[in-house]
This record gives C-alpha cells, sequence and structure tokens, in this order.
C-alpha cells in the first residue's frame, strides 16, 4: 500500500493525459498484433481475386484498427480514470513496459 502512496502523484500528474495515454496504449497494441493479424487474413485471402483482397486490407487496416482504436480508447480511459492514482500510474508504467518487451522480443524495435 506505501508504494501506491508513492507513486500518487505521478499518478495524479499524467491523470488529465488519459484519454491520450489510452489511444497511444490501443495504437501501441494494435501496431505489435498488426502483422499477425495481417497475416492472418493474408493466408485466408490468398486464393481471391487482387482487388478483394485490396479491399478487405483497406477495410481491416483503415477502418478496423481505425474503430478499434476510437472504441476501446474511451473505455481504457475511463477505466484507468476510476482506479487509484498510484495504481494506474504503475499499471500504466508496466503495460508500456510489457508492450516495448513484446516489441523487443519480436525485433519490432
Amino acid at each position: 500500500m506505501e508504494l501506491l502512496h508513492f507513486f500518487a502523484p505521478a499518478g495524479r500528474f499524467i491523470a488529465p493525459y488519459v484519454s491520450d495515454i489510452s489511444t497511444a496504449f490501443i495504437a501501441c497494441f494494435l501496431v505489435m498484433l498488426g502483422g499477425e493479424i495481417n497475416n492472418a487474413i493474408r493466408r485466408m485471402m490468398r486464393h481471391q481475386h487482387f482487388i478483394v483482397r485490396t479491399v478487405v486490407f483497406i477495410l481491416i487496416n483503415a477502418f478496423g484498427y481505425g474503430l478499434i482504436i476510437v472504441k476501446a480508447s474511451p473505455y481504457l480511459a475511463r477505466t484507468l480514470a476510476n482506479m487509484e492514482r498510484g495504481m494506474m500510474f504503475i499499471l500504466i508504467l508496466a503495460s508500456f513496459i510489457v508492450i516495448g518487451l513484446w516489441a523487443q522480443k519480436n525485433r519490432q524495435i
């Protein structure tokens, strides 16, 4: 519990930016999953006509990922905003560290 109090000032400092942080987190997460999703779609669509593959690519990348970011970010922001500030800060920090480690492991960075 003492650790949460230690991080509470940092949590209060970033609290006004929770919406932006949520958008960044969802975007980073999708960047990491995007290659695998696109590979799976490519395998499923490999026997389709070029135009069909192109339309599906556009729909998934432009509208699918965009829709996920637009719809999931506010939910994540509300969830984070309702947390105790110290816990919120630790969770945000840990989440970005995990994504960074995941990116490093998959040679994304």
